[in-house]
C-alpha cells in the first residue's frame, strides 16, 4: 500500500514542481499586424489611468500635443525592457529635433494584477527613464482591456508571462491613432518622422507666418545617419532658390532675344 501511495503521489508532485500547464502562445504575427494596422485612424477614448503616484491621469489630459503610447508588463525580463530602451533612444533624438515639450510619452502596464503604480515607478527607475513629459501609467482590468482593443495591441497569456505584439503608437493632437511602429528594436526616424509631421504640420496653412515657418522646419529638419540625430538644413530651399534664379535668368535672356529678333523684323 505504501508503494502504491508513493506511485500515486508522484504525478502530483511533478505537476506541482513544474507549475500549471499553460496553453502554448497563440499570437499570430500576421493577424496581430492586421489588428494593429486596422486601428489607424481610430480615436482613443479618455481612458482613466493612474500615474506612479496613484493620481488620476486620463488620456484626454494629453490632448493638444502628439502622444506616443506603448504597453509593457513589469515582470517581463527581456522584450519589454528592450522596447522601452529602444523607445528611450528614439525619444531622446525626437526631443532634440522637435523640442522636449512638443509631444508626450506614456508607457502603460497591461498586467493589471501586478502593474500597480508602485511597480510602474520601479520599472521606470530600473530602465533609467527620467525624461520630461514621459509618464508611466496603470489601470484596472476593464480600462486596460478596452484600451488594448482600441489601440490594436494583441496580447495573450503564455508560459513565460505574456505573448504580445511589440507596438508603439503615435497619436495625433486630437487623440487619433496616426502611425503604428512595430518591433522591439527600431531606428529613431521611425518615431521622429511621424512626430515631425504632427508637430510641424504637413497640412500647415501657407497663408500664415507660423504655417510657413513650420513648413520650412518640416522640410529642413533632416536625419543624419552619420550622427544618428537630426539637423536643421536650409540647403534644399537654397538649391530650389538657385534653380529658380537660373530659370528666371534663362527666361529673361530668351525674352530679350525674342524682342531683339522682333525689332529686326519690323526694321526690315
Amino acid at each position: 500500500m505504501r508503494r502504491l501511495g508513493c506511485a500515486a503521489l508522484l504525478p502530483i508532485l511533478v505537476a506541482l514542481a513544474t507549475g500549471p500547464a499553460w496553453p502554448k502562445a497563440v499570437l499570430d504575427e500576421a493577424e496581430a499586424l492586421r489588428i494593429g494596422q486596422a486601428a489607424i485612424g481610430r480615436q482613443l477614448a479618455d481612458h482613466a489611468l493612474l500615474d506612479t503616484a496613484g493620481k488620476p491621469a486620463g488620456l484626454a489630459d494629453f490632448r493638444g500635443k502628439p502622444l506616443v503610447v506603448n504597453l509593457v508588463y513589469t515582470s517581463c525580463s527581456s522584450v519589454c525592457p528592450t522596447i522601452v530602451q529602444t523607445l528611450d533612444a528614439a525619444v531622446g533624438v525626437a526631443q532634440m529635433a522637435l523640442g522636449p515639450d512638443s509631444f508626450a510619452v506614456v508607457t502603460i502596464g497591461f498586467d493589471v494584477r501586478h502593474d500597480t503604480p508602485t511597480r510602474m515607478r520601479a520599472f521606470a527607475r530600473a530602465q533609467g527613464i527620467d525624461r520630461p513629459n514621459w509618464w508611466f501609467l496603470s489601470g484596472d482590468a476593464g480600462t486596460v482591456d478596452a484600451l488594448t482593443e482600441e489601440i490594436g495591441f494583441a496580447v495573450y497569456p503564455s508560459p513565460q508571462g505574456f505573448d504580445h505584439l511589440a507596438l508603439t503608437s503615435v497619436i495625433d493632437q486630437e487623440g487619433t491613432i496616426y502611425r503604428q511602429i512595430y518591433g522591439g528594436v527600431f531606428e529613431a526616424p521611425a518615431l521622429v518622422e511621424p512626430l515631425k509631421d504632427l508637430v510641424f504640420g504637413r497640412r500647415s496653412d501657407w497663408t500664415s507666418i507660423e504655417g510657413l515657418v513650420n513648413r520650412v522646419r518640416l522640410f529642413c529638419t533632416l536625419y543624419d545617419p552619420r550622427t544618428g540625430g537630426y539637423r536643421f538644413d536650409y540647403s534644399p530651399f537654397v538649391g530650389m532658390a538657385i534653380g529658380l534664379l537660373a530659370l528666371a535668368g534663362v527666361a529673361g535672356f530668351a525674352l530679350r532675344e525674342w524682342r531683339r529678333v522682333g525689332r529686326r523684323r519690323l526694321g526690315a
